[in-house]
């Protein structure tokens, strides 16, 4: 009871009677806390349990049988005749728009008659069997073109007509039946195999078999029975592998955004570490009687470290629901970033768990302990004598300030050379150690960086701006210990935030140029289906010759995309028209051959150039060879050369149409370049286009439209990144505010002292502004050195080894200009409540004090 009434009067008393101060460091762990727990729970809803959309209505089924392009239809047959007891299921698989509400939906082929005793599909037929009047009727119903049913979250009742857009054409459609799609199944339009088959133009071949074997034996050996049986080319895996290489390529993005989100508990850290170093200073006297008097040192350690677990179990407390609904926001986000950059998916159930709590609590309390450890155990070592007497803390802070700036450039170096180590498992993990180091190392200079700035300005800054800015320069110069933290806090929330727009900035720079260099046709076409990185819609081959026959039209590039499997990771198979290739092309690959070059070799022999992120991903380089699994065949192919790309993290092979042709003969193709014939004008033959297109919905964009468009989602990608770094800064300029409150109530004899001699309340509210304004500089000069360091470790170590992309060094000078600007005058502005304050002291209190 002594050691609880002693922690009352000590500790909680004094918390409480400075509300404005206890609940600003309380809401600066809370926005750490909610912002943390956010991005674990968006995290793990858009990329850790997503669902592929087509997982939708695959049932029970244990193996998978897939080929690029597409499994020859004959597989199908040979499987049926294998003496084995399997359950075979095959399935065409698209996307489909609804006309009237733009909502896209997997739309999946099943042999509906076929899979009666299958439990998905069974519901489908029993809704839909009532209303043919016989067998034959409702085969028929089953199998026709325009016949279609959907899950029932649709809203849709059996009777309507229902407007889809497949491809690049628009059709009317029956709903025969709604099946029930509330048991995790995402609503899908289904219809049967051939007539699935049949409105997609692909025929002779199904997009996936589904296989249910036995329990026994194991499924590897089910894998290898099959295997036998198929062609080289096609594949038998796990049902279900595909989501799975998903989310592993998914993986850097997720850790890397996770560890973003902890940028805000760092400059919590600093906070909570400075609020009880000052809870140490303001208590010296109080400290020193209780160890007079018999208090232990563990006694001491304990009521300060109780003080910081107060403040991190509060912040918990509130961060909890806080950051719940932060993380509705944040999933919105990240899904879309998924959908842009990934692949087509709906995010998980989210939903705050046991776990989620226990995180929440873990790093609130573990952060405000840990921060406060070092100033809890320094105020329990200070004998009695020591702890009465009055600027030991800052005595200290300045003799040890040329010690902590060599031990700085120690850590300096090591940053570099960690930067220098290669990733472990695909993740940067030396990357981030150094940005760490380089942290630390920052923290530790401040003091000497304070000390010599404010040395430095207060021999002019009095002459320029007054008597008050001489006064401020030197206070903060004289608490060296308490300015070296509120500098290093918030210069660690400016430097985050500069070195993430620098690494966003520059990439953004890029791929503008990029683009430039990638666009080099007047006109580019594709079908009006939503995009996404796995979604590869197609142009009716007619359109295609009808178009590359117009007058202005100079010349067409066909281009036809795959998503495939190549080692266990999703990629894109892509093949261009060379017989159309135009002089417009620039080089664009790494050994600086020209494009006329390079296409040479792909069309004389198989031959194919890959992304600099698939050759990252797999450890290849020009001169490699891979083999690639097309239709039924695995040939080979030497990889000519590699080039930039910015388009897409899942990595890309590229080659001639031609050769893609002989083992996939779907003439097809998603995208057209198309260049405009000199002297005809780029508006003319979009109109010429469009009416030779009619019937047909695509959407036609100009060179300029299509960079636009990507920027645009180049910019929504990266939203949550810069909702990320406001919420940092954010906690930093609370942090400063409530320093500065506690600056001003611990300066309270000083402050009075200064109005008994006559200073008047506006220079006492100027000294505190002045101060302010000198911390918001000294952290923003700080860290923006620091941020070009730690960007320099982003753009060059982390993205290359979580991403494989190059990057080229920019300055956003604008976006830099404009953010610091912001901060400073939020620091500024800060200011100006504990100026409020420090007029509200009474200048008799303090000299009868002193």
């Amino acid at each position: 009871m002594a050691r609880l009434f002693l922690f009352y009067r000590l500790m909680v008393r004094p918390l409480l009677q400075e509300p404005a101060r206890t609940s600003l460091t309380i809401f600066a762990v809370a926005l750490g806390v909610a912002v943390v727990l956010a991005i674990d729970l968006a995290a793990a809803a858009a990329t850790g349990s997503f669902r592929s959309s087509m997982e939708t209505l695959t049932g029970g089924n244990d193996l998978e049988i897939i080929a690029s392009g597409g499994v020859p239809e004959e597989v199908v047959g040979a499987l049926a005749t294998l003496p084995y007891p399997i359950r075979i299921s095959p399935r065409m698989e698209d996307f489909a728009e609804i006309a009237d509400t733009k909502q896209t939906l997997p739309l999946i082929g099943l042999d509906l008659i076929a899979e009666a005793n299958s439990l998905a599909t069974h519901s489908i037929q029993t809704v839909a069997a009532f209303s043919p009047r016989s067998q034959e009727d409702a085969a028929n119903a089953l199998t026709s073109t325009d016949t279609i049913w959907v899950g029932e979250s649709l809203g849709r009742k059996p009777g309507e007509r229902l407007r889809l857009y497949l491809n690049d054409e628009a059709r009317e459609f029956t709903i025969r039946g709604v099946y029930p799609d509330s048991n995790g199944n995402e609503s899908a339009v289904v219809m049967d195999l051939a007539a699935a088959q049949r409105v997609s133009q692909r025929f002779g071949r199904v997009d996936r078999i589904l296989i249910k074997v036995p329990p026994t034996p194991e499924l590897g050996v089910w894998q290898k029975r099959l295997r036998a049986a198929l062609p080289a080319g096609v594949e038998v895996r796990p049902e279900g592998s595909g989501t799975n290489e998903n989310r592993r390529m998914l993986a850097a993005f997720r850790w890397n955004l996770q560890l973003l989100s902890y940028i805000a508990l760092v400059v919590g850290a600093f906070l909570i570490y400075n609020t009880i170093s000052v809870s140490v200073v303001r208590r010296r006297s109080e400290t020193g009687v209780v160890r007079a008097l018999g208090a232990s040192r563990g006694a001491v350690l304990g009521a300060f470290v109780a003080e910081a677990a107060f403040f991190g179990v509060t912040g918990a407390a509130l961060g909890l629901p806080l950051g719940r609904v932060m993380a509705a926001g944040a999933v919105k986000l990240m899904s879309a970033t998924v959908q842009s950059l990934y692949v087509s998916s709906r995010p998980g159930i989210m939903h705050l768990s046991v776990s989620s709590v226990l995180l929440a609590f873990t790093i609130g309390i573990g952060v405000a302990v840990l921060s406060a450890y070092s100033p809890a155990r320094e105020a329990s070592l200070v004998s009695p004598i020591e702890a009465m007497a009055r600027g030991r803390r800052e005595y200290t802070a300045r003799v040890h300030k040329s010690r902590n700036l060599w031990i700085a450039i120690v850590l300096g170096i090591a940053a570099l050379a960690a930067s220098f180590v290669p990733a472990i498992a695909g993740r940067p993990i030396f990357g981030y150690l150094a940005a760490i180091l380089l942290v630390v190392a920052s923290a530790l200079a401040i003091p000497a960086f304070s000390d010599v700035a404010m040395g430095a300005c207060s021999r002019w800054i009095g002459k320029i701006c007054g008597v008050e800015s001489l006064l401020a320069s030197r206070s903060l110069a004289a608490s060296l210990h308490r300015t070296s933290v509120l500098v290093g806090a918030l210069s660690t929330a400016v430097a985050m935030m500069t070195s993430v727009g620098i690494m966003v900035g520059s990439f953004r720079e890029t791929v503008v140029i990029w683009m430039s260099d990638r666009l080099p046709a007047d006109l580019y076409l594709r079908p009006a289906s939503a995009p996404a990185p796995d979604r590869h819609p197609t142009v009716s081959p007619e359109l295609a010759d009808k178009i590359g026959k117009l007058p202005g039209v100079a010349g067409v590039d066909r281009l036809r995309a795959y998503e495939i499997s190549y080692e266990g990771m999703p990629a894109t198979l892509a093949a261009i028209d060379l017989s159309a290739l135009r002089v417009e092309h620039r080089s664009n690959f790494f050994s600086g051959r020209s494009v006329e070059q390079v296409f040479a070799e792909l069309s004389a022999a198989n031959a194919v150039v890959v992304s600099e992120p698939f050759t990252y991903k797999h450890h290849l380089r020009t001169g490699d060879t891979i083999t690639l699994p097309l239709g039924a065949a695995r040939p080979s192919f030497r990889i000519a050369d590699v080039y930039f790309d910015y388009g897409s993290e899942r990595g890309t092979i590229l080659l001639d149409r031609q050769t893609l042709l002989r083992y996939l003969p779907d003439p097809a193709p998603t995208n057209l370049a198309i260049y405009v014939a000199p002297g005809a004008s780029a508006e003319t033959v979009r109109q010429e286009i469009l009416q030779a297109s009619a019937g047909h919905r695509i959407l036609i964009f100009s060179n300029r439209d299509l960079r636009a468009e990507a920027v645009r989602v180049f910019d929504r990608t990266f939203a949550i990144t810069y909702a990320l770094e406001a919420v940092a800064v954010l906690v930093a300029v609370m942090g400063i505010a409530g320093a500065l409150l506690t600056l001003v109530i611990d300066r309270r004899r000083e402050l009075g002292l200064l109005r008994f001699l006559g200073a008047a309340a506006g220079q006492v509210r100027k000294l505190i502004l002045f101060e302010a304004g000198l911390l918001g500089l000294l952290a923003n000069l700080a860290g923006l050195a620091l941020g070009f360091a730690l960007s320099l470790i982003l753009i060059y170590v982390v993205n290359k080894q979580s991403f494989g992309w190059t990057i080229r060094f920019h300055w956003p000078v604008a976006v830099l200009v404009g953010g610091l600007s912001v901060v400073y005058a939020a620091t500024v502005l800060a200011g100006f409540y504990p100026a409020q304050v420090a007029l509200g002291l009474n200048p008799l209190e303090a000299v009868h004090e002193e």
